[in-house]
């Protein structure tokens, strides 16, 4: 009752959540913890500290790098996403850049213009996934330019 927070928060990570609104722009690196929510413009990077979330909305734009454990995407995003939990694209979801991840969610309609890049333990070595595979094996690249998609 009284004095009792609500530890399931229904996807939301802890602390406040701040919003950027459709008519709001921002030009500089933001850096923050708890959530935060754009649906207007962020002409910079966003780095956020454990535990936090990103949520860029339908008509969101962040040109910049996202960086932050949990990231969901439903707007546009003209930089690499680097995600050291979980990632969601959804339905509006343009990325053009790379996508760091250690686990995603994709859906129908989403759209990365650029590499899906794996990382297992959300380390700084990540694996570059292929889709060129022979004997049921993820081909090894030889050169630099074996290595983009």
């Amino acid at each position: 009752m009284f004095g009792k927070k609500n530890k399931s928060m229904g996807g939301f990570a802890s602390g406040s959540t701040t919003l950027l609104s459709k008519s709001t722009e921002i030009v500089g690196d933001i850096h923050f913890s708890g959530n935060l929510e754009v649906e207007g413009i962020v002409r910079g990077n966003i780095v956020a500290d454990d535990d936090a979330r990103v949520r860029v909305m339908e008509k969101g734009l962040v040109e910049g790098e996202v960086t932050a454990p949990n990231i969901v995407i439903n707007g546009r995003v003209v930089g690499n996403v680097h995600s050291s939990k979980h990632v969601e694209l959804a339905a509006n979801a343009v990325v053009e850049g790379n996508v760091h991840y250690k686990l995603i969610e994709m859906v129908k309609g989403a759209q990365v213009n650029g590499n899906l890049v794996f990382s297992a333990d959300g380390s700084e070595k990540p694996v570059v996934i292929k889709p060129d595979m022979k004997n049921d094996k993820p081909s090894k690249a030889k050169s630099a330019d074996a290595a983009t998609i």
